[in-house]
């Protein structure tokens, strides 16, 4: 006997079929399901790895972004906002994506302190009090 897993999103059927094991991250932590696991409903967190001990094929890697885990008499689903299968994964595409996206953030951190320093300045100036840097 064994859990029965699928992982869907909006567009298509990732993977599904029988399975030993589950490892996803929820926004509440990493979560592993075997067989007889009590019910429950949890949120997937952005940017897990989902893992899958199939059966028939080995291991089964996901990335996934959002969504839900839900368990219910050893019928696991994952049902993501977007998943993509770790063979279908183009590394240098991820790499590049990754740069990009660490650059932006920077960006990000710093007009967000030019804004909190702002605000900042703006509430010690309601105070009476000059603030200069």
């Amino acid at each position: 006997m064994s859990l029965t897993v699928s992982l869907v999103t909006a567009e298509r059927l990732l993977w599904s079929g029988p399975a030993t094991f589950v490892l996803a991250r929820t926004t509440e932590g990493d979560m592993g399901i075997l067989k007889g696991h009590e019910p429950v409903l949890a949120e997937l967190a952005d940017g897990a790895v989902v893992r899958i001990t199939s059966e028939g094929e080995g291991l089964v890697t996901a990335a996934v972004h959002g969504g839900f885990l839900s368990v219910d008499h050893d019928d696991v689903i994952l049902l993501a906002e977007t998943a993509e299968l770790a063979e279908e994964i183009d590394a240098a595409r991820a790499e590049r994506a990754l740069e990009r996206a660490r650059a932006a953030e920077t960006s990000l951190v710093v007009a967000a302190a030019h804004r909190a320093e702002a605000r900042l300045r703006a509430v010690s100036g309601l105070r009476g009090g000059v603030h200069h840097r």
